[in-house]
């Protein structure tokens, strides 16, 4: 519910309307159901003939202008990956919304699981850069919604919105946020010309980049004078021509990827009162269980920190510092130790993944028993 209701609000709060295009699928369609309760916020919901249909109508939305979401699960994110590598190459704003569920296959979909972040970071063709980032609370879903729209809109970039089962299906007491608190979110779309050639002939180009975000103009089709060709072929940088020539090609999966390495996201804030030995760090829906278990644990007289990361592409700017700082680093994660294989592979740092993949979520006792077998274990 709080996530249908950010999305409804990043789009208030960017002027837009609200285009969902969405095939059902469990856990995420109530997503879709709710929405379709919004018309009078201008939200037009599509429930399409299959994930395909539902993705490419997003995209297409996205291209007219509005603010554009599809809903899925991890099943779903694959039948869409070439579509969001079309919404990659075309760089427009676009909310792509994972429930995640167990897999693979069908595997369980009423049951919870956080297995999709390598399909997140890398199920595409190519190289295929996207922002991804993770609710820790039902209720957070509103602020990560309202979050993932500003990355989109700001860079023009697919978002990865990764919820799980858990957080779908669950529920807790959540602040109304103050309308003044929200972020602007307001577009500005290209009016006229932008480049100047040679012969002094203003033209537009559809490929001129922001110099601060790399995000490429976004002009409303039927704009007089403003008429583009989008498409996944390779494009010229700055014409939007299509390319085969092989620098060009080099420096625009280079420009791709440097725009989302160049988001602005916040740091990482630790919570470490005692300049504890061992960190843990988790994502997604793990930080309830792991916040008890922390507190419960400190109560007992034991010193540990305790981090949760919101952004998974780019990763806060000081996670290497962070991770540094600690002997220790316990991740916990319900899968098979995906998010621990990034940060091996980025910061070099033998991390300690905690896993389980049964469905359920973690349980606070079991938590306690293995971080306390960490910290006495040196």
């Amino acid at each position: 519910l709080a996530l249908s209701y950010g999305l409804v609000t990043a789009s208030r709060q960017a002027d837009l309307p609200l285009f969902l295009g969405s095939y059902p699928i469990t856990p995420a369609s109530d997503i879709l159901h709710e929405l379709s309760k919004h018309k009078n916020f201008g939200v037009r919901t599509f429930q399409a003939e299959d994930e395909i249909a539902g993705i490419g109508a997003a995209l297409g939305a996205a291209f007219g202008g509005s603010l554009a979401v599809t809903t899925t699960s991890g099943p779903g994110v694959a039948l869409k990956s070439e579509t969001i590598g079309l919404a990659v190459s075309l760089e427009l704003p676009l909310l792509v919304i994972d429930i995640q569920r167990g897999g693979p296959s069908t595997g369980l979909p009423t049951k919870t699981e956080q297995a999709d972040l390598l399909q997140a970071m890398f199920g595409r063709n190519g190289e295929a850069p996207v922002p991804v980032i993770a609710p820790c609370t039902p209720g957070d879903c509103f602020d990560a919604a309202l979050e993932a729209a500003r990355i989109a809109l700001t860079y023009r970039t697919p978002v990865m919105l990764l919820s799980d089962g858990y957080l779908a299906n669950g529920s807790e007491p959540w602040r109304i946020p103050d309308t003044d608190e929200l972020p602007d979110l307001t577009v500005q779309f290209t009016q006229g010309p932008n480049h100047t050639l040679d012969d002094g002939t203003e033209v537009f180009w559809p490929y001129k980049r922001d110099p601060q975000t790399l995000a490429r103009p976004w002009a409303i089709p039927g704009t007089p004078g403003l008429e583009h060709r989008i498409g996944g072929i390779e494009k010229q940088d700055g014409t939007g021509n299509i390319s085969y020539d092989p620098a060009n090609h080099d420096f625009m999966v280079r420009t791709r990827q440097a725009k989302i390495d160049g988001i602005d996201v916040p740091d990482l804030q630790v919570d470490d009162p005692h300049e504890a030995r061992t960190l843990v760090l988790g994502w997604g829906s793990t930080y309830g269980p792991i916040t008890a278990a922390v507190r419960r644990l400190r109560t007992a007289g034991e010193s540990i920190a305790q981090a949760h990361l919101r952004h998974l592409n780019p990763f806060p700017r000081n996670l290497g510092t962070v991770l540094d700082r600690y002997e220790r680093v316990v991740v916990p994660e319900m899968n098979l130790g995906q998010l621990s294989m990034l940060l091996r592979a980025r910061y070099l740092v033998d991390v300690q993944p905690f896993t389980q993949v049964n469905g359920m979520p973690f349980k606070e006792e079991q938590l306690v028993h293995a971080l306390e077998a960490t910290i006495h274990d040196h």
